[in-house]
């Protein structure tokens, strides 16, 4: 194991669900590993392998009863700080469901799974941005969940809410298996202009070649998000169970850390979870 600082650890970003066929479809056969129900007891057992002392747990299924279960997890289990959850933003019924889903105090966040819209321009749709502003005021984060594609359009998602936190999932999903910097790279540092957006640095694994990568692999992508955001603007996360395809838990916080060694005390604990607190205002986790 690589020697970290003194610091609380959390996890920004896994999943947890009950597996069905007709409701986790995304999960193909290449990713047999995940056809299987991914619950409290078993994040515990991860948690605890690889030194992760909190958790916030995001939306995997676009329905509010994953919403309310997620929240009833975070309830039941301390290590699950905060809940990133889905809501219809779009719908003329939102008003009504953030009124009553932002009165639970486990809810830090929502997301839409923008990146299976057909519309690679969804966000920018007046009913999405009719719901995204009720947002505002609220405390509440945006997390996006976008292929690198989508980074311009989330430039003007951005600007059209600046008084708005946004949260990127997985630095906008680079390609990283097969070695493209750009356009990727010049797309993220203009949306890093934005002070209102933070980058989670998870998921990668799966973007690169889950079975041969290496820390190597995946630097450039590291660099260039350290470089955009700078270390009080990046969140570690795991992507778990999702990053199992590629990598086993433990190992990928390891890869993390190796990687932050350079940085100071200071900047590896706000990666590590200071910045997780504060941007989901994590009651008891603050570093």
């Amino acid at each position: 194991m690589v020697e970290q600082p003194d610091l609380r650890c959390i996890d920004a970003h896994h999943h947890l669900w009950r597996y069905s066929v007709a409701e986790y479809g995304w999960i193909d056969e290449s990713m047999q590993g995940l056809r299987r129900d991914f619950l409290p007891a078993d994040l515990q057992a991860e948690i605890a392998a690889a030194g992760v002392d909190a958790t916030v747990a995001v939306q995997a299924r676009q329905t509010l009863e994953e919403t309310r279960w997620l929240l009833d997890l975070a309830h039941r289990n301390a290590c699950i700080a905060g809940v990133v959850g889905w809501a219809p933003i779009a719908g003329r019924e939102f008003a009504p469901i953030l009124e009553e889903l932002q009165a639970d105090s486990k809810l830090k966040g929502l997301r839409h799974v923008l990146q299976d819209e057909p519309d690679d321009a969804y966000a920018l749709r007046e009913d999405f941005q009719r719901g995204l502003k009720r947002l505002e005021g609220t405390g509440l984060v945006y997390d996006i969940l976008i292929y690198a594609r989508h980074l311009p359009v989330a430039v003007q998602l951005v600007d059209r809410h600046p008084n708005q936190i946004f949260v990127l999932d997985h630095l906008a999903k680079p390609r990283i298996a097969a070695q493209e910097l750009s356009p990727w790279r010049e797309d993220l540092r203009e949306l890093a202009k934005r002070p209102n957006v933070v980058c989670k640095i998870s998921g990668m694994a799966t973007e690169a070649d889950w079975q041969r990568w290496t820390l190597a692999d995946l630097e450039p992508y590291l660099a260039t998000a350290l470089e955009c955001f700078g270390p009080q603007r990046l969140l570690a996360g795991s992507d778990w169970p999702v990053c199992t395809v590629a990598t086993p838990y433990p190992r990928w916080w390891n890869t993390l850390r190796q990687w932050a060694a350079p940085l100071s005390a200071q900047e590896q604990v706000a990666i590590f979870g200071g910045n997780a607190a504060r941007v989901y205002q994590l009651e008891g986790q603050k570093a």
